[in-house]
């Protein structure tokens, strides 16, 4: 795309580069920058830049937190008992929404796919061993997978049942009203609620 400015052309290359974006988009988007107020531009860029400088990952959970710990993982009123293992932030945020879920979670980072190169060394499994056989920071008494109802999905949940089942603690799984095939960020909140709260013994 040839344009009449390199600093306009390498802003259209740059949000070109997100996901779903393309050239043509990023130029409109780009374009309607250049008509906002410079200090409303220079906020989203400071945005931006304290997204990739000052974001941290919880300590315990590995989700996104603006400290060392998450305010999930932080606070008194949940049931530390519980871990519910997702495979991305979206997931924590979706399960969030329907307001059914008070336990802990377990961000995983994805699932096992070796087609992607993503083996079981690059996902966070063995922290999740580390909490249930520590206890920290409570004991573990339930497990949930709420993973994608994928064959990657599935490969992930029942490697990790096979590794917890030494440890003796209840295994469950969210209860099958996820169509096979779909991501829990895109199923509606009242489906995805239900799910979880009448989650069924993994098997």
């Amino acid at each position: 795309m040839d344009l009449s400015s390199s600093t306009l052309s390498q802003a259209v290359d740059a949000l070109a580069s997100l996901p779903g974006i393309g050239k043509r988009s990023a130029l409109r988007f780009a374009l309607h920058l250049l008509k906002q107020p410079p200090e409303e531009v220079l906020h989203l860029s400071e945005s931006l830049h304290r997204l990739a400088t000052d974001i941290h990952y919880c300590s315990i959970c590995h989700s996104v937190s603006d400290s060392d710990l998450c305010p999930i993982c932080a606070s008194p009123k949940r049931n530390q008992s519980i871990v519910c293992v997702v495979e991305n932030i979206q997931d924590v945020m979706a399960i969030e929404n329907t307001q059914q879920y008070q336990g802990l979670y377990h961000v995983l980072g994805g699932v096992i796919s070796p087609i992607d190169g993503i083996g079981i060394r690059d996902l966070n499994i063995e922290s999740l061993l580390q909490r249930v056989r520590q206890g920290h920071p409570a004991p573990v008494e339930e497990v949930i997978l709420a993973l994608p109802t994928t064959m990657e999905g599935d490969t992930t949940s029942f490697y990790i049942n096979k590794q917890l089942v030494p440890l003796n603690v209840k295994v469950t799984t969210i209860a099958r009203g996820i169509a096979i095939g779909d991501n829990l960020e895109y199923a509606d909140e009242i489906t995805l609620g239900r799910s979880i709260l009448h989650r069924i013994p993994f098997a």
